[in-house]
């Protein structure tokens, strides 16, 4: 068995005592990105540095080095975010193409209400499946891409966005009952 070296029980102290703070610190830094938890990203961090811990030398400021690695991987996800206008025509078109999945096509268009009942079930969905439909449904992320970034096995994804839809056609299916 390996033992922990101080870089690994600074580290470990530190996100014990500031996880908190930690997780504030990365909301502020990704208001704007409704599709990124900040918790995640804090978490993704965290492990990266634990993992690399006992192979680097003394830390001597651990505030600082986690920090720096916190901004940094914030600004790499924001880097990778497409440009809002492209971005807002895309979602809209991939939206009518996720209704008519759930519905199947058919010579009529959905109505306006009917959108805004779907885009209202997607936001009530819980964090794990609404993440997982904006990335692959919207976004045009595959299910390989996201497990990459992630470290989330590929079935697990799969099962997710699995459920997602079930809970959006029952939903909907509701709605447009009552309509």
């Amino acid at each position: 068995m390996i033992s922990e070296t101080d870089n690994y029980k600074n580290l470990r102290s530190f996100f014990n005592e500031e996880y908190h703070s930690l997780k504030a610190f990365a909301k502020s830094k990704i208001n704007d990105a409704a599709d990124r938890d900040a918790e995640d990203i804090v978490q993704d961090v965290a492990l990266k540095l634990f993992s690399i811990a006992n192979n680097t030398s003394p830390i001597n400021n651990i505030a600082g080095f986690v920090y720096r690695a916190l901004k940094n991987r914030i600004i790499d996800i924001l880097r990778t975010k497409r440009e809002s206008i492209e971005i807002e025509k895309e979602l809209e078109t991939r939206l009518i193409e996720f209704t008519q999945l759930l519905y199947g096509k058919s010579d009529n268009s959905y109505s306006e209400k009917m959108i805004t009942e779907l885009k209202k079930a997607i936001i009530n969905l819980k964090p794990l499946y609404r993440n997982i439909i904006i990335a692959i449904d919207f976004e045009g992320f595959s299910y390989k891409e996201i497990s990459a970034e992630t470290g989330i096995p590929i079935g697990t994804l799969m099962s997710r966005r699995h459920r997602a839809i079930a809970l959006l056609f029952i939903e909907l299916k509701t709605k447009r009952s009552i309509n």
